[in-house]
């Protein structure tokens, strides 16, 4: 109900709104992109040129569905054009997205965390992006199999097939580290 209003407000030319749109979806639209791009600045970049067409669209916008699914799938759409333009080669730490855990956990904790996360971002990159797209998708973004099927123009089949790969990569590059 709350985006239904901020949508009208934002149609309207209240600043008020689109400031509160963006404070609400930005981390998540962020640790979307991070883990699709493995790298901040580009990950920004996409969420921002997100915002800033989002804004110039203000007058004809139009939405049938959530707002939050709408900006992901901006998100994810910018994200496949920076892929496409070979821009994307360094990873990120997922810990850099910001803090996901609650403030209970002690320094040691917080070591262990940031040091699997690292593991776990330098395995991603191996995956190849199609695999790594559902993975973070579904595991980050929250997307059932259906969505991300729709929005990849493909079959579910085949969504569920890239997430056990992609699932199935990641174990094995992260064994492979435990081993060594």
């Amino acid at each position: 109900m709350e985006d239904k209003l901020l949508i009208l407000g934002f149609k309207h030319g209240s600043p008020e709104a689109l400031r509160r749109i963006y404070e609400k979806y930005r981390l998540y639209l962020l640790k979307i992109a991070i883990a699709l791009l493995h790298d901040v600045s580009l990950a920004e970049d996409v969420v921002h040129d997100v915002f800033i067409s989002f804004v110039k669209s203000a007058e004809q916008f139009k939405i049938n569905g959530s707002l939050k699914a709408y900006l992901r799938t901006c998100v994810v759409n910018g994200v496949r054009n920076k892929e496409r333009s070979d821009q994307v080669r360094d990873y990120v730490e997922l810990s850099k997205t910001g803090p996901i855990a609650s403030g209970q956990n002690g320094p040691d904790q917080w070591a262990i965390l940031k040091e699997e996360s690292m593991r776990i971002s330098k395995a991603l990159v191996q995956v190849t992006f199609e695999q790594r797209e559902v993975v973070v998708l579904h595991l980050h973004g929250g997307m059932k199999f259906r969505e991300i099927a729709k929005l990849q123009a493909v079959s579910t089949k085949t969504i569920q097939s890239r997430y056990r790969y992609g699932l199935n990569k990641l174990r094995s590059i992260l064994n492979s580290e435990i081993v060594k």
